[in-house]
């Protein structure tokens, strides 16, 4: 019911633009570190650890191919938007959580503000909307750390490289793994925003918002994608 309403509340004015945009640059651009230092990783470690087993086979040729499918379609997606939960569900919980034992959001009330409209819509539309943007530049990162593997056990030049990348993908590729992001995002928005906004128990309970709210959306996420998989191989093949 929590997460409906703000399907009614999103389209109803004022529309808070300017609270989506300091969210967006708050849990966005404050993101990117953590996200570079782990589209790096993710590529490297894929690199590495496929390598000696294509070589089994003769297939090492394949390696630029497999890293990139894998990448963009599931462990790009998956693994921003986990790290984004761990990061941005927790703050936006003990956020919201402070707000609501420090009375602040009854405040609001009062003074016949809307606080879901205030609060957790903007909230939900920012992580929404950036998280698809993060995802982008996480699988760019892996990539470009995919080759650095490839380049060190192979000697495989960037041109290749990235000639083997473009003719593996499609744009079928692309599309299924950005549009679980929006998915993703709404979750982590979402589930933080509940924690917080319906926080009791004083300041231990805002402890408890923001650990429960990184658990639950990052359950959520993985449960999710695991159907979205199921829907996406079923609509494009």
């Amino acid at each position: 019911m929590f997460s409906l309403r703000f399907f009614k509340e999103v389209f109803i004015p004022p529309y808070e633009f300017g609270e989506i945009k300091k969210h967006m640059e708050e849990l966005g651009i404050k993101t990117m570190p953590i996200v570079s230092v782990t589209g790096i990783i993710i590529g490297l470690v894929l690199a590495m650890q496929s390598q000696p087993v294509l070589a089994r086979f003769g297939a090492e040729s394949f390696l630029p191919t497999m890293v990139s499918l894998s990448v963009i379609r599931e462990l790009g997606p998956v693994l921003t938007a986990l790290i984004f939960a761990g990061r941005v569900s927790s703050g936006i919980g003990a956020e919201l959580g402070s707000m609501r034992v420090t009375e602040q959001i009854d405040a609001m009330e009062v003074s016949a503000i809307n606080p879901y409209k205030y609060l957790v819509v903007s909230r939900i539309l920012a992580c929404t909307l950036i998280l698809p943007i993060l995802t982008l530049y996480v699988n760019l990162l892996a990539l470009i750390g995919a080759y650095f593997a490839i380049l060190l056990s192979d000697g495989m030049n960037w041109q290749l490289y990235i000639d083997s990348v473009f003719k593996s993908l499609e744009f079928a590729d692309l599309i299924p793994g950005i549009l679980k992001t929006f998915f993703f995002g709404f979750i982590v928005g979402s589930v933080g925003s509940y924690k917080g906004y319906n926080t009791t128990s004083g300041t231990v309970g805002v402890g408890r918002a923001s650990t429960s709210a990184v658990v639950l959306s990052s359950l959520l996420i993985l449960l999710v994608d695991m159907i979205l998989v199921k829907v996406t191989v079923w609509l494009w093949t």
